[in-house]
């Protein structure tokens, strides 16, 4: 096989999923413009893999330097994670979302078509299920309305892509809907950085841990749920990224869209993977419970049995796994990448 074409590979998800690739024999390129990750990632690949993986620092967009990543290189998938992903600041600056991520999407369809690539695997998200009632989410559900322009853009993307490959039935195309990615790398070499205060749940606890935040906000505690705090399917980044690797082995055998939730079919709420967190890594993390946000859903889980039938891809690490590897992440890392 040729290379395979990571967007955003420098990013959180992008750069486990770059490492576990190349461990096991694919050869990656890296497109990335560190507009919310750290160049400082590429050496650390380089540390944990003995060499530097390719990379050419660009948008997406610049259709200049992405034709010439397609015309210089025998490009056989694209694997695409970049894309903006904070569902508040997507409410408040939808059209930069909108920009960002349907045209960088577009951008590397037409470049595939151009140069008759056509394996594409889609880093989508749970999102595009909209506020669903019905638990555990299949994939066979009706999808949208989607509660914010983060998630539509994910959706929309969803949609070009199965349009272009209806025009062009040799595309393969697989939708894998992530539920909620936590952990990191057991090196703690590499891991979640978010640029300033996190916007989900476990780099807050672990940046609280940390001691760079004072406490966590627990958001709602009257909630139908197990201790009334929200619940969700929290899946580690290694799984995640294993489950790649079984998309592309997948997409190089069929043709058409397929699509598969991640995630591991089970909910956890806040307060149990606080409480977790405290227990296998032997910490006390302050928090405090307030008002519930609008429009958070009292519990969303996945019902992953697709992926492990079609993909034979199955999440193996649990919750006690997630938080011991996130404190091994963020107490060698205090401050993220940034030294």
């Amino acid at each position: 096989m040729g290379k395979i074409l990571v967007s955003g590979g420098a990013g959180y998800i992008g750069a486990q999923t770059v490492l576990e690739l190349e461990r096991a024999g694919y050869h990656t390129l890296v497109m990335d413009d560190f507009s919310n990750s750290s160049p400082l990632v590429l050496q650390r690949l380089a540390d944990l893999l003995g060499y530097q993986v390719e990379f050419v620092e660009s948008q997406i967009q610049d259709l200049a330097k992405l034709e010439g990543v397609f015309s210089h290189n025998q490009i056989d998938a694209v694997i695409h994670f970049a894309g903006f992903k904070a569902v508040g600041e997507s409410v408040a600056e939808p059209l930069k979302y909108y920009d960002n991520n349907l045209i960088s999407a577009i951008s590397l369809l037409k470049m595939m078509k151009k140069y008759d690539c056509k394996n594409f695997i889609f880093s989508s998200s749970a999102t595009v299920y909209g506020a669903s009632e019905k638990m555990p989410l299949t994939e066979d559900m009706p999808l949208g309305p989607c509660t914010n322009p983060y998630g539509w853009t994910k959706l929309m993307i969803e949609q070009i892509l199965r349009d272009v490959a209806f025009a062009h039935p040799q595309l393969s195309v697989c939708l894998l809907r992530y539920f909620n990615p936590i952990g990191a790398d057991a090196s703690g070499m590499i891991g979640e950085d978010p640029n300033g205060i996190p916007n989900n749940l476990m780099p807050y606890i672990s940046q609280v841990a940390v001691g760079k935040l004072a406490e966590l906000s627990v958001y709602g505690n009257d909630y139908p749920t197990v201790d009334g705090t929200g619940v969700r399917d929290y899946i580690h980044v290694v799984d995640l990224a294993l489950g790649h690797i079984k998309a592309l082995e997948y997409a190089t055998k069929h043709t058409g869209v397929a699509a598969f939730n991640l995630g591991t079919g089970k909910g956890t709420s806040v307060l149990e993977l606080l409480h977790t967190f405290e227990k296998v890594n032997n910490l006390h993390v302050k928090y405090k419970i307030v008002g519930r946000r609008p429009g958070d859903p009292a519990t969303v889980y996945a019902d992953a049995s697709k992926a492990e039938k079609i993909l034979h891809w199955k999440a193996e690490r649990n919750i006690e796994d997630m938080c011991r590897d996130t404190w091994n992440w963020q107490s060698k890392n205090p401050n993220g990448y940034q030294a």
